[in-house]
């Protein structure tokens, strides 16, 4: 596109050139006092139509509104070079927020009482291992209670095991009292919390940590070629109840034996 605009205006040049006098007869022919003016600015003054007369045709430049000055383009590269400093500043200043964040997690270390305010916060506190010695282990008894551990809450009666949200400073054989009891029943009374029983108590053991079966999360935006497919297994512990404390027991009822049926014998009979 250039090239056939400046093909054109030498067109338009050497015609007029050729149609018109030169510019030497033209400043000849003009007063004196107008040499001045002519002489100093020979160029791009009009007669009808026609460019008289025009700088050389090899020095002429034209600025298309594409094109950029070089002081444009300056200016565009400063821009340039400034966001990419300051993205690399935002950089420098993300890895050592995260380098600080890395080093305030390392250097945190949790005394034994915020350990146990935490433990209690959840909803249990930690006895001490089990020993051989201990008989924690007791015939079933028809009282169940209600008690909260996290965010869940379990029905639990004598001997029986739940699993829960993996506990923090617990290990396995380890005896806990959960604290947080909602409510307590029995064959002839019921206590309700308000909302926690505080005199109430359950008793429980800890037989091991496992993992839960694997969860699959898929995420999916269709027309937005978006897919991504995750797994989760969530830590558990398993508590073994041991004892319900805080209501009155039925006394245990012996069951009666059955008399042993005499056997009768047999007489055999002669034919």
């Amino acid at each position: 596109m250039a090239s056939r605009l400046s093909s054109r205006t030498l067109r338009r040049c050497l015609h007029s050139f050729k149609s018109l006098t030169s510019l030497s007869q033209t400043i000849a022919r003009t007063p004196t006092h107008l040499h001045r003016i002519v002489v100093q600015k020979p160029a791009n003054h009009r007669l009808g139509n026609h460019l008289t007369a025009f700088r050389d045709p090899s020095s002429f430049a034209r600025n298309f509104s594409s094109k950029h000055t070089d002081s444009e383009n300056d200016e565009e590269d400063d821009d340039e070079d400034e966001t990419e400093d300051e993205d690399d500043d935002e950089d420098g200043d993300y890895e050592s927020q995260g380098e600080e964040t890395g080093s305030n997690r390392q250097s945190v270390v949790m005394s034994e009482e915020e350990k146990l305010q935490e433990a209690a916060e959840i909803g249990y506190s930690v006895v001490g291992p089990l020993e051989r010695s201990d008989r924690v282990f007791k015939p079933y008894e028809p009282v169940f209670a209600v008690v909260q551990i996290g965010s869940h809450q379990f029905k639990v009666c004598n001997r029986d095991s739940i699993y829960v949200e993996r506990l923090k400073y617990c290990d396995i054989n380890d005896k806990l009292v959960l604290n947080k009891v909602l409510m307590l029943g029995s064959e002839t009374q019921t206590i309700i919390g308000r909302p926690i029983l505080p005199d109430a108590a359950v008793h429980a053991v800890v037989e091991e940590h496992a993992l839960d079966a694997k969860v699959i999360i898929f995420k999916k935006k269709r027309r937005k070629n978006y897919r991504r497919t995750k797994g989760h297994r969530q830590e558990l512990t398993k508590l073994r109840i041991t004892d319900i404390q805080g209501i009155e027991k039925p006394e245990p009822v012996t069951p009666l034996k059955k008399e042993k049926k005499e056997k009768k014998e047999k007489v055999a009979v002669e034919a």
